[in-house]
């Protein structure tokens, strides 16, 4: 009898480590979508195709900094393996990938402040969206 609800806890256990990989893993999808979201938004007023709005260039860099206070914490040791394109590099040197969070965090806080204008807009954008680059080319698996 202990043997079997030795099993059956071990199962429970198991199977919610699982679920919690998954979920961990889906909601750093979710962030990053939203944050790809707010790129796209930027390069349009950027490139014209979409009118320069201030309040809606203030919100992109609003998400970044949500992303990089929220993203470390998405990279969990237990969300290596699964539908991820997130290297083991990650895990490796967690230390300066956190980093890397930090520093978008702080470009896009410095960004916010400052933007009043496209011209300034394009600058701010174009410097603050170079870490995303950074980080996804040592961190992220190429497609």
């Amino acid at each position: 009898m202990i043997r079997v609800l030795v099993a059956v806890a071990a199962l429970a256990v198991g199977g919610s480590t699982v679920v919690a990989q998954q979920d961990v893993i889906a909601a750093r999808k979710a962030l990053m979508k939203t944050t790809g979201g707010q790129t796209g938004i930027g390069a349009k007023m950027v490139k014209g195709d979409e009118p320069f709005d201030l309040a809606k260039a203030k919100a992109i860099f609003t998400a970044y900094q949500d992303a990089a206070a929220k993203g470390p914490a998405l990279f969990t040791p237990d969300s290596k393996d699964g539908d991820t394109a997130a290297l083991p590099k990650i895990w490796e040197n967690k230390a300066d990938f956190d980093a890397k969070f930090a520093k978008f965090g702080a470009d896009a806080k410095a960004a916010e402040a400052k933007v009043t204008d496209l011209d300034s807009f394009k600058t701010a954008f174009g410097d603050v969206t170079k870490n995303c680059g950074g980080c996804h080319a040592d961190y992220r698996a190429k497609k």
